[in-house]
């Protein structure tokens, strides 16, 4: 256990329960897929226990990269062969989320550079409004439940609007020095190892 984790993840958790959305900043391998990945098995395990909290409930993650495919694949477009409307991968995503009334966590997780295209939509969502709007003019309301997780590098291009409307946990690897690298990496080896000596 490494206490600066413990520390950010605590910090992720106490920024979520006052914004529903959550910028995780910080270079690659620093931790921020591991804070709230932790973050997620904690709330669930918490429940499982049968702890009487409402924050303490199963968390369901989707996880997508925004910049991995154009436009009209992450809000949705028009077809124009047949001129139908067909969503994005980020409309059926919240659409699934909204349409599930559980009370369980759905956390939305856009792992991926900030590119002010595609952020820009999002400011709808991210306001209090929650409101996706779309380009065939439907909104998708996100309910209590859902929280948008945008696990960035830097926020270069990010325009003042959008960063104001998250709430911002930075994840600096230097924190978590040394040891954890090592530790991970002599558990796979190790396992390796007892599987070739068999």
């Amino acid at each position: 256990v490494v206490p600066a984790m413990v520390k950010k993840t605590i910090q992720l958790y106490e920024t979520m329960l006052v914004r529903h959305g959550v910028m995780l900043v910080g270079p690659t391998g620093g931790g921020k897929t591991t804070c709230y990945e932790t973050l997620k098995m904690t709330l669930t395990s918490l429940h499982a226990q049968g702890i009487d909290d409402p924050d303490y409930l199963p968390v369901h993650t989707y996880v997508l990269n925004p910049k991995s495919i154009s436009m009209g694949e992450l809000y949705g477009e028009v077809n124009k062969l047949t001129l139908e409307w067909q969503d994005g991968l980020m409309a059926l995503t919240v659409r699934q989320c909204v349409q599930d009334t559980s009370e369980d966590h759905k956390w939305i997780v856009c792992d991926g550079p900030v590119d002010a295209l595609w952020i820009e939509n999002m400011n709808t969502v991210l306001d209090d409004n929650k409101m996706l709007c779309l380009a065939n003019s439907e909104r998708i309301k996100l309910n209590a439940t859902i929280h948008m997780l945008f696990e960035v590098q830097d926020l270069a291009v990010a325009s003042p609007a959008t960063v104001s409307r998250c709430g911002m946990v930075y994840v600096d690897p230097g924190q978590l020095g040394w040891k954890p690298y090592v530790t991970s990496w002599l558990q796979r080896v190790g396992g390796k190892l007892k599987e070739d000596a068999q």
